[in-house]
């Protein structure tokens, strides 16, 4: 079910667009370049059908849960969409999670008895992380090209040449409540503050790990997915 319907072609390129909105909380990436995103459709009294596949049948439950949760949220608010319906396939919770999100039950509601709180605080413990390897973008070219801690601690967002990184690493912060406009620290720690010129070496390489570890995930996940499903791609 990839294609377009009565509703038109524009509705159903809305829906793939809203669902590259969707992020993977643990690797940052939009569940379409991840290849999560196994068909979407839309039928001609406007009802939206997107199905997932995760890497793996154990994939944790908790971002699983997150993926689809956001997917259906975002599918839902598409002009032209009169409901969403959002399958997650072969997961060992799929049936959990989809009837959950489909009824608005919340993760405790949908694993009552096993969840004992909501996500919030994990989605934001992950989109830290993502913020602070955003940091590394940001700064790695400039290290390269020959700024000092000293420069790294007094710049701010508007010094920086305006860039995809830029511009991603803005999103973070705002989701975060943290500053993000053209007089923020390009340097910040968790709390916001700007980081202190002798720590910024070492800021620098906890951002550096930190991106490279939620990258090289990433590249993992792509790869146990390719070989899960390896003549099939993503329509989105």
């Amino acid at each position: 079910m990839t294609g377009s319907s009565s509703s038109g072609s524009g509705t159903v390129a809305a829906v793939r667009a809203a669902l590259a909105t969707v992020l993977d909380p643990e690797l940052d990436e939009p569940i379409t370049d991840l290849g999560f995103v196994h068909e979407v459709g839309l039928s001609p009294d406007g009802v939206a059908h997107v199905g997932l596949r995760l890497p793996t049948f154990f994939c944790a439950p908790n971002f699983a849960f997150l993926m689809v949760a956001d997917a259906h949220e975002a599918v839902s608010a598409v002009p032209g969409v009169r409901a969403a319906v959002v399958s997650l396939e072969g997961h060992h919770a799929s049936g959990e999670i989809n009837g959950g999100v489909a009824t608005g039950s919340g993760f405790v509601g949908t694993f009552a008895g096993e969840a004992t709180a909501e996500l919030g605080e994990l989605r934001r413990q992950f989109l830290t992380k993502a913020a602070l390897a955003g940091q590394d973008r940001v700064a790695r070219p400039l290290v390269d090209a020959g700024s000092t801690p000293a420069d790294l601690a007094a710049m701010t967002l508007g010094d920086v040449l305006p860039s995809p990184d830029l511009d991603r690493l803005r999103r973070r912060r705002l989701w975060l409540d943290l500053p993000a406009d053209d007089g923020a620290p390009l340097l910040i720690r968790a709390d916001g503050t700007g980081v202190p010129v002798e720590q910024v070496p070492l800021h620098l390489r906890r951002a550096r790990l930190t991106r490279t570890g939620i990258e090289l995930n990433g590249e993992y996940c792509k790869g146990l997915l390719a070989a899960r499903y390896p003549r099939e791609r993503s329509p989105a």
